[in-house]
């Protein structure tokens, strides 16, 4: 199922990729297994692949030249850095989310055996691994460290929210003599990190930052799909499943999955397309009534009379302007505190039926936790170890202020500043959200 996109306008200039310098030295011309490597595995930075791929987009006889479009991820021929001299730094930043160390492994694998680079470190949770104050060791990292990491969930660097001085990052980036950093995070672990390149420059630095995108929501801009979110939903519907069985073996059973999706509904999406057992999904990105003839739970009270049971899928971020709240909190990473659509639901639900005076059997399940520590599944493998390589690539070629991303089925560079412009959503006018009305039966709106 293809994700709906909602183009920005931009010009070529907007999606150049940074880099730190001209780029001298032949990169190594044979793999780890002693392979020879010909001019087809080599990429130059004027292979491109288009912003926007409809026909359309070819019309007003403007030069294909000229079109948006990013540079097409893969080794160069000509490298900036010398890997014999070269330091790497990891560090992993926000929630868990599941292909972590999957990741980890990829990047230390390829700069050791793709590049001979010897000294790779991870900074232990997040951005509190470079402050000396929080007291964190950092750990060098070879082959043999990270051999068998995949297998497990999470990350062996550990991670945190919050913002840390960007100076002394910068600082002991430069004390220990990092010349790559490779930043896996999401939106705010991008923010942080631009800000970090914008320090290191200041400083007239030349250290590569290059970032690999961690959403397990699936919400950056310019992200075909991100690590995680194929476990993530996959994971998901077993929860949906036995929700499903307690529903219909109950009268009136009603079967509530929480999943994350703080806002957008891509992992409430596609788990639900994925079971088929799914009668209401609730997303941020379009907006619901409880109450009323044409209600969500005057439509649930005609489901139960129909057919016995139902399931009911919410992402976290639905629904938040329907519960009362005294006043807007946030995280550590300046996320807003969501109320628990849950919990609230339980309450609406439970509620009406007990004053129609009709039995409910409802049954409430939040595999969020469970979900995001678990190891990948074998395709999130894969596109982990493919983001990891091409990262390491790009990194050598000394671009910077970037991201490894997927677009149009192929990975590319994307500009940090440009992937956190907005974040991905669900179109309520698209073929997704689309399939799953058709899919759940449930009417377009609750009003």
């Amino acid at each position: 199922m293809a994700l709906t996109r909602k183009i920005r306008v931009y010009n070529s200039t907007d999606l150049r990729i940074e880099t730190l310098g001209t780029c001298s030295i032949d990169a190594p011309s044979c793999t780890a297994g002693g392979a020879s490597l010909s001019a087809a595995h080599f990429v130059d930075d004027d292979d491109r692949i288009l912003l926007d791929d409809h026909v359309r987009s070819l019309g007003g006889g403007k030069p294909f030249y000229l079109m948006p479009s990013f540079e097409l991820a893969g080794p160069r021929r000509k490298i900036f850095f010398d890997p014999s001299k070269t330091r790497v730094g990891i560090v992993t930043c926000g929630g868990l989310c599941p292909g972590l160390n999957d990741v980890i492994r990829g990047l230390v694998m390829e700069a050791h055996y793709r590049y001979g680079i010897r000294k790779v470190y991870g900074f232990r949770y997040g951005y509190q691994g470079f402050i000396a104050a929080h007291g964190h060791d950092v750990i060098e990292l070879s082959p043999d460290d990270v051999s068998d990491i995949h297998e497990d969930g999470g990350s062996i660097l550990g991670s945190s929210r919050g913002k840390q001085d960007i100076a002394q990052i910068v600082a002991c980036l430069d004390r220990m003599g990092i010349n790559i950093l490779f930043v896996i995070g999401g939106d705010g672990t991008i923010r942080g990190a631009i800000s970090i390149a914008d320090e290191i420059q200041k400083q007239g630095l030349r250290i590569s930052m290059v970032g690999i995108p961690k959403t397990i929501d699936n919400d950056i801009q310019y992200i075909d799909q991100s690590f995680g979110f194929e476990t993530a939903y996959t994971k998901a519907v077993e929860a949906i499943s036995t929700a499903h069985n307690e529903a219909r073996s109950a009268p009136n059973g009603v079967g509530l999955v929480k999943l994350m999706g703080r806002e957008s509904g891509f992992i409430a999406c596609h788990a639900a397309l994925a079971t088929c057992h799914v009668n209401y999904v609730l997303v941020p990105e379009v907006p619901f009534k409880m109450e009323g003839p044409n209600g969500f739970l005057e439509s649930l009270r005609q489901r139960l009379a129909s057919r016995n049971h139902a399931v009911i899928v919410a992402a976290e971020g639905a629904g938040q302007d329907l519960m009362p709240c005294d006043q807007v909190e946030h995280d550590a990473s300046g996320n807003r505190k969501l109320g628990d659509i849950g919990k609230f639901l339980c309450s609406q639900i439970r509620d009406y039926f007990q004053g129609i005076n009709v039995e409910v059997n409802l049954k409430f399940i939040d595999p969020s936790y469970m979900i995001r520590g678990v190891p990948a599944i074998p395709p999130d493998s894969v596109f982990c170890w493919r983001m990891a390589q091409n990262a390491v690539h790009a990194a050598m070629a000394g671009k910077t202020r970037m991201l490894i991303g997927q677009w149009h089925g192929r990975l590319v560079h994307v500009p940090m500043k440009q992937a956190i412009v907005s974040r991905k959503k669900v179109d309520p006018d698209g073929d997704l959200w689309l399939s799953v009305l058709e899919a759940s039966g449930q009417p377009r709106v609750f009003s």
